[in-house]
């Protein structure tokens, strides 16, 4: 870490990085783990080319990147070589902006994981009853549910590098079925074909297509926690941000492109789970058997795995971060003696998250959108005023452009989250207006913060008790 000085406003990094030698993830296992962090594979993508049909589809998820994915990984790859601390995006906005707009950070952080996370349990059960129905009769989903929250738990408590190798052998696995896909479909070019239906678009439309798009572009910044778990980290994250922008772009395009040209109408793809009967259909039967669908559904249950367990690797570092800074009670400092790993912390999230198993979540695009598009806001604020605050700041990696080059970073991320607002206000979450659902979200922030004021006091009168122990936690 680059010696730096903290604004006198704010308490100084409550471990020293000498008292955190631990084996640390590399170039590699942080691309695999940012890859389950945003992406997971070519899952769930299956209604952006059903709502706006191949052609504009193709275009949403190769101009995407462009200019959502790519402008956030620059103002990651700038903040996170410049502040690699522990909490990631939550101590960036609290360095830049103080206390308070911390807090808000790590509130909508937290707020939209509840409902990101219940999802990929409820994924890998759908994907595991195709393969196994049993799965899928009254509560025996639940209790598949619960393995994957509790053997995440377990491979987190283990420690980040066994995360990020993890993760590493599941974006190879779960790549093969759709590499065959790619591989196979010109085998079957135009077999599907049918007349004036391989490029309509039904379903979503264009707008929806474009909002689910950023739905599987987003998460960026959540690679950004582990900061003192990686090895150098000030040069890591800049190459492992482009790395996994490019990959999952190709991860997304490449089968659509492929499938395409097989002839198979974009109303094929009418909901998620769609890409298996897609798979049955290039792949062919051997002896009856589907033998491409059978590999791309158990893809799919390795896909939710490995996206729920990367998450709780870095959903665990805020309240982590935050205890450190007398944001939370000091018990959620704790971290595992051996590995280091915030065990209360992963433990109380893991819990909070198996108790939403059996709400029967929807995949709530616009909120997760607003949520994390305010938080994300906040960090393209940090970038300009820790740019005009402290010039002189050590960064391995600028945004080009200089300060305007800054501000314009988050011009069209901006513009973009703007359409989640408009479509919000059209949508019933709980029977009220989804745009005042995510208001009430984010003003619950605010009274959080008013009521933790005691924390912060405690922490700020005794600076010294908190460094000692927080760096002798076990």
């Amino acid at each position: 870490m680059s010696s730096i000085s903290v604004p006198a406003h704010l308490p100084a990094p409550a471990i020293p990085q000498a008292k955190r030698k631990t084996a640390k993830l590399t170039l590699w296992p942080l691309v695999a783990a940012t890859f389950f962090m945003v992406s997971g594979g070519t899952y769930g993508t299956e209604e952006i080319i059903h709502g706006a049909g191949y052609g504009r589809g193709i275009l949403v998820l190769l101009f995407l990147p462009v200019l959502w994915s790519l402008p956030t990984a620059f103002m990651i790859g700038e903040l996170s070589s410049a502040l690699p601390q522990e909490g990631g995006y939550y101590a960036w906005v609290r360095r830049g902006m103080g206390n308070f707009w911390g807090f808000q950070e790590a509130w909508l952080s937290l707020a939209a994981s509840i409902f990101d996370m219940a999802i990929y349990p409820t994924l890998f059960v759908f994907y595991l009853a195709q393969v196994a129905p049993w799965f899928g009769i009254g509560n025996h989903g639940v209790m598949a549910g619960l393995f994957v929250v509790v053997a995440c738990a377990a491979l987190n408590l283990a420690g980040i590098r066994v995360v990020g190798l993890t993760s590493l052998w599941l974006f190879f696995l779960l790549s093969a079925p759709f590499a065959l896909v790619v591989v196979l479909s010109p085998l079957r070019a135009g077999a599907f074909a049918a007349p004036h239906t391989a490029s309509a678009a039904t379903g979503l439309g264009l707008l929806g297509g474009v909002l689910v798009a950023m739905w599987n572009y987003m998460g960026w910044d959540n690679a950004s926690t582990i900061a003192q778990e990686v090895e150098r980290p000030q040069r890591t994250y800049p190459k492992a941000m482009i790395a996994a922008v490019v990959l999952v772009s190709l991860t997304y395009v490449l089968p659509f492109v492929a499938v395409y040209f097989t002839g198979i109408p974009a109303s094929e793809f009418a909901k998620d789970g769609s890409w298996a009967t897609i798979a049955g259909m290039i792949g062919g039967k051997i002896n009856g058997f589907e033998w491409l669908r059978f590999l791309l559904v158990t893809g799919g249950m390795m896909s939710a795995f490995g996206m729920f367990n990367a998450l709780v690797m870095s959903y665990s570092r805020l309240p982590l971060a935050m205890s450190w800074d007398g944001m939370l009670p000091r018990v959620f400092g704790k971290v595992s003696r051996r590995t280091k790993a915030p065990w209360v912390a992963i433990i109380v999230c893991a819990t909070c998250w198996a108790a939403c198993l059996g709400l029967g979540f929807q995949r709530l695009v616009t909120i997760d959108i607003m949520l994390y598009g305010a938080s994300l806001s906040l960090e393209f604020i940090t970038l300009v005023v820790l740019r005009i605050r402290e010039p002189e700041l050590k960064r391995e990696f600028r945004v080009p452009g200089g300060l305007t080059g800054a501000v314009l970073a988050g011009a069209f991320p901006m513009a973009l989250m703007s359409l989640a607002l408009v479509k919000s206000g059209s949508e019933t979450i709980l029977g009220m207006n989804g745009l005042m659902f995510g208001g009430l979200i984010i003003s619950a922030g605010f009274g959080l913060y008013f009521a933790t004021a005691g924390l912060r006091r405690r922490a700020a009168v005794r600076p010294e008790i908190r460094e000692m122990e927080t760096a002798e936690a076990d």
